[in-house]
C-alpha cells in the first residue's frame, strides 16, 4: 500500500511508545492519523505535534472503541491502516511461596482476565471493527483494501518466570494473525504481528540507565535496547509491501529471553 495524504491510520497506544513513534512515522509519509490512547494529556500533545485527531478509547470497552472509531472517521473517513500497540502487563508467578513467611499464593485470576481484556480482547475489538469498516471501502489498484499490524512481544514464544498473563495474552495475538489474515484475504485485507523484544518504552523508563544498560547488554547484535523508531519502520514496511501477510516477526536483536 502506498502511503499519503489519501490514506487514513488508527494507532492504539499511540500517545507514547512504539504507538506514537509509528504514528508520527506515518503522519511524516502524509498519512491522517487518528490516535487512541487512554493517557489524554499526552495523545493531544503528539496529535498536536503530528496533525493528528485524538480519541480518548479504552479498548476493554465495545462502546469506547466504537465511539473512538467514529469520531475519527468522521474528521479523517475510514481508515484503511490499523496499528494496534495499546497493551499492558502485571508480573507475578503462577503460584508461589514466600521466602520468609513459607506462605503460599497464586497468581489472581481477575489480574489474568484483566491483561488478556486488554492485551488480547481489546487487539481483536479493534480488528474487527476496524475490518468491518474496511469492507466499506473500494479496492485501491493493487486490489488492497487495507491492512493492520498488531504488537505481540517475544514473550509470546519465551515468556519469563512472572510473565504468565502476559506471555498468554502476547501468545494469543500470534495465534489470531494467520487466521485473521484468512479471514480477511478476499477482502484484500492484509493482518501482521510484530514481536518486538526489549525496547527502550515507558515501560523502561522507571528503571536507572545502568540497568537498561544491563538490559540492553543481553541483545546479541546489536547489544542496546531497541528504539521505537525501529518498530515504526517495521510496521510501515508490513503496510506498504503487500506480499507480507500472516506473518509473526521477531524484532529483538537476536535475542531469546532466558527463563528470568
Amino acid at each position: 500500500m502506498e502511503l499519503n495524504e489519501s490514506i487514513s491510520a488508527v494507532i492504539t497506544g499511540g500517545a507514547s511508545g512504539l504507538g506514537e513513534a509509528t504514528a508520527r512515522a506515518l503522519a511524516g509519509q502524509g498519512v491522517k492519523v487518528a490516535l487512541f490512547d487512554l493517557q489524554k494529556e499526552k495523545g493531544e500533545k503528539v496529535a498536536a505535534e503530528i496533525g493528528a485527531v485524538f480519541r480518548e478509547v479504552d479498548v476493554t470497552d465495545e462502546e469506547s472503541v466504537k465511539e473512538g472509531f467514529a469520531r475519527a472517521r468522521a474528521v479523517n473517513g475510514q481508515e484503511r491502516i490499523l496499528i494496534n500497540c495499546a497493551g499492558t502487563g502485571k508480573a507475578g508467578k503462577t503460584a508461589s511461596r514466600d521466602k520468609t513467611t513459607g506462605e503460599i499464593s497464586h497468581y489472581p485470576t481477575e489480574d489474568f482476565e484483566r491483561i488478556l481484556q486488554i492485551n488480547l480482547i481489546g487487539t481483536f475489538r479493534c480488528i474487527a471493527l476496524s475490518s468491518a469498516g474496511m469492507l466499506t471501502l473500494p479496492a485501491l489498484p493493487d486490489g488492497e483494501r487495507g491492512a493492520i499490524v498488531n504488537t505481540a512481544s517475544v514473550a509470546a514464544q519465551d515468556g519469563q518466570i512472572g510473565q504468565v498473563a502476559y506471555s498468554a495474552s502476547k501468545a494469543g495475538i500470534n495465534g489470531i494473525t494467520l487466521v485473521v489474515a484468512r479471514d480477511l484475504a478476499r477482502e484484500g485485507i492484509r493482518c501482521n504481528t510484530i514481536m518486538p523484544g526489549l525496547f527502550d518504552t515507558p515501560l523502561l523508563a522507571s528503571l536507572p540507565d545502568h540497568v537498561k544498560a544491563a538490559l540492553g547488554a543481553q541483545v546479541p547484535c546489536p547489544s542496546r535496547l531497541g528504539n521505537p523508531p525501529e518498530f515504526a519502520s517495521l510496521a510501515l514496511e508490513m503496510i506498504r509491501n503487500g506480499y507480507l501477510n500472516g506473518e509473526c516477526v521477531r524484532l529483538d536483536g537476536a535475542i531469546r529471553m532466558a527463563p528470568r
